[in-house]
Parts: structure tokens; sequence; C-alpha cells
């Protein structure tokens, strides 16, 4: 087991690195500025220029379209279509995805941000020559933005089963009717597409009724009813809108892979997009964490600088230590996904997926602390970063959803050999502790 880094693996981490400290970060206090002037002017929802600024730059540097990993054998892609990025591994990316995470706009900037990364997955994977041609392309380029419609008001999406709406064929066309929320980045007004998870056979089979289509956001009937905010954050120009669908028709070729096929796609974009944000959350931390520490060392408090108080040498240390094993269990699940595919990797994704962000809130809750009263204020980036982080708790499946998924991996390993030992032995009787 070899912990070290290649050097293909150290040159992309330092690349994005120096990336974001050499053009990024000296950039933050014009990024706030452009984004209180346009919500000075009432216009709040239009891209910020800094970001398309530097956009050219990452692109002329190498570090655009990082995200997608080279495909498999088992993959519906086209080779005749090439898709413009490097093509890193899950474990490259990861390296270049932490560094990123510790600006919140930098991902963007390397047109690395979701959920247009999730969305031009599927479309490289399982879209259609002229799908790609037609949409992949300019997201590619970063002409356009996307947003993903699954989870819905009505029903308890956790358990993508209930989603009720309905994308019905009609002819050439399919109609689509529901109501989908937290649809992000449909507040932006360069979003153009969008993928809509529904009910494509009402009486089909409990995974295979659902379908996943392309939905042109200017159609007829497709309403963006408001935009909700997290924790009083509405994240212009980016934004998670309520949709309401009414009628919509689409051609019946923008149909994603076939009808029935809309948990097959899912798996295969939840996967890479659950990671990519448990990335990002460990850059979230070690930001906060050296925020933490900056500020302890520059306050006095009865008589010694606060962080010589033994409380916060213990909470110091346990975010050092809670980052340190969070980074390699999601070091771990890239690799797995590398070597043996993202079905292999489930369970290592799933608990990374629960792990980082519960990891991350309580990094920044300690960081808060620290900076007292400005830690909940606008002066600090840490009260945004925390509402970010509380949503991830939520996002790609709630932690409920993980945590049994990996419990019931867990107990499989001992119920099948409870089984296979009552076969061998006959029944056992009650009351021995033999079955308890």
């Amino acid at each position: 087991m070899d912990f070290g880094l290649s050097e293909r693996q150290r040159d992309m981490r330092d690349r994005v690195r120096a990336f974001i400290d050499d053009r990024i970060r000296p950039r933050t206090g014009d990024y706030a500025a452009a984004a209180r002037a346009a919500d000075e002017s009432g216009d709040r929802w239009q891209p910020n220029p800094v970001i398309e600024e530097l956009k050219p730059a990452a692109r002329e540097a190498g570090l655009w379209n990082l995200f997608m990993p080279p495909h498999s054998g088992q993959d519906h892609v086209d080779d005749s279509f090439v898709f413009e990025g490097r093509q890193l591994t899950n474990l490259e990316y990861a390296l270049c995805a932490e560094e990123m995470g510790r600006v919140s706009w930098a991902s963007e900037v390397f047109n690395c941000s979701a959920p247009d990364t999730g969305n031009m997955e599927v479309l490289h994977r399982y879209g259609t020559r002229a799908q790609k041609d037609r949409w992949l392309t300019p997201l590619m380029n970063g002409e356009i933005r996307s947003a993903f419609l699954m989870t819905e008001p009505d029903v308890a999406s956790s358990d993508a089963t209930n989603i009720q709406a309905s994308i019905i064929r009609d002819g050439d066309e399919y109609v689509i009717n529901g109501r989908k929320w937290w649809s992000s980045g449909a507040g932006d007004p360069r979003c153009e597409i969008a993928i809509c998870m529904g009910k494509s056979d009402p009486d089909g089979s409990r995974h295979g009724s659902q379908s996943m289509i392309l939905l042109p956001m200017d159609s007829r009937g497709v309403t963006v009813k408001r935009v909700l905010t997290v924790y009083g954050y509405d994240h212009a120009p980016h934004g998670h809108a309520e949709i309401s669908l009414d009628d919509v028709r689409v051609p019946a070729t923008n149909m994603l892979l076939g009808e029935g096929r809309g948990f097959e796609i899912a798996q295969g974009r939840l996967g890479p997009g659950r990671i990519h944000h448990c990335m990002r959350t460990i850059g979230v931390a070690e930001e906060a964490l050296e925020a933490m520490c900056r500020r302890l060392a520059s306050r006095v408090a009865f008589g010694k600088y606060i962080y010589q108080h033994s409380v916060w040498e213990e909470r110091i240390a346990r975010a050092r230590i809670d980052i340190e094993m969070s980074r390699l269990l999601c070091l771990k699940a890239a690799d797995v996904m590398d070597r043996e595919g993202n079905k292999a990797a489930k369970d290592e994704i799933a608990m990374i997926k629960v792990q980082a962000p519960n990891m991350a809130l309580g990094v920044l809750d300690n960081a808060i602390q620290a900076h007292g009263g400005g830690g909940v204020s606008q002066d600090h980036d840490l009260a945004a970063a925390w509402a970010s982080m509380r949503t991830l708790r939520f996002a790609d499946g709630p932690d409920e959803v993980h945590a049994r998924a990996i419990a019931r991996s867990e107990m499989g390993k001992y119920t099948d050999l409870k089984a296979k030992a009552g076969q061998a032995r006959g029944p056992v009787p009650s009351g021995t502790g033999a079955n308890q």
C-alpha cells in the first residue's frame, strides 16, 4: 500500500493549487464587489464577470473539464465524439477538487461545477451523437449551463421510486407533467437544458418505470415558480428552483438511453457526483481549520492567546484528525472506483458521503465559534460555507439512505454466515444465545 502521490497526481494537484493561489484568490475581493454591485442594481441573476474573465485563462492552462474519468468498455460512449478535457482518474481529480473546494466559486472557473459535471457525464456516456452535438458541446465549452430535475416536493424523493412526474409518449413526442424542486442551476440565465427524471410507464416495475429525458428550459409549459433559499442564501446567480411542468412537449429523440433506463443512468451519474462533493468538502474543511487557527492566534482572552486555552487545543487536534481520516476514505473510494468500477466502490462512496459533510460541519462550527460574532456575519465566509455543507447531508441522497446501505452491506456478511451455519447444523433452540 503506497500513500505517496505519483508524478502526474502531484503535477495536476499543484497546477490547480497554483492557479487558485495566483489567479483566483487575488480576485476574491473583485468577485464580492461584483456580487454587491449586481445586488444593488437589482439584477443579481447574471453571471459574475470575474468568473467569466478567469475561464479563458484556466482553459488555456489546460485546467478545463478535469472531472471526466476515462470511460470503460461498459460505457455507451461514441468514440467518434471527442470530449475536451484531461480525463483524469477519479483519484487524480479528487486531489484537484479538494483544491477547488477551498474557494467556493473556483470550480466554475475550471468548468467543473455541479450540476453541469454530472449532466455532461450523462450526455457523454449515454447520449446519442445528435444529443451530444446539441447540448454536450456547448456545456463542454462553458457556453451554457444546465439543471438536473429529480427531487419533488410532494413525495419523499430519497426513495426515487416515489417520483411522480410523468413522461408519456405521444406520437413523436413525450409529454411531461409534474412539479420539481431543488433544481440547482435553474436560476442562471444561461441554463438552457435540464435532465428530467420521471415515470414513463406508470404500471412498470419498481426500477423499470423511470426514465430520463432532455428538457430544453425554454419549452412551453416550463415555469420557474420560485428560487428556494438555503438558510437564507439563494446562491444567485446559480439558484435552486421550484419548477412546474405543465404539458411540456419535447421530441421523442430527447429520451436518454431508452424508456425505463432512468435508474441505470442515475446510478452512473450519482456515484461520481457524490464523491465530487466529498472531494471539495475536504478543501472546505481545510480552509475552515486555517481560518480558525489564524483567528485563535490573533486574539487574547484572560491573559493568553485563545489557542492556548485547553479547549481549543482539543478542537484543533480533533479537526486535524477528522480531516485526515476523511481525506483517506475519500481517496480510497476514488481509488476503488478507478480500479474496480463505481459499483464495487458503493460502500466506500456511501461512507464518505455520510462522513465528509458531517466532518466539515464540525470543523466549520468550531471555526465560527472561534470568530465569535464575526463568524455568523457576512464579514467571513464561514456562515455561508456552513449553510452549503449542511445541504450536502441531503444532496445526492440523505445520510439515512447511505447509512442504511452501509448497514445492510455490513449485516450481509453475517446474515449469510448465519444462514449457512443454520443449514449445516439444523435449527438452533431458542434461548441458547446462538440466535442473539
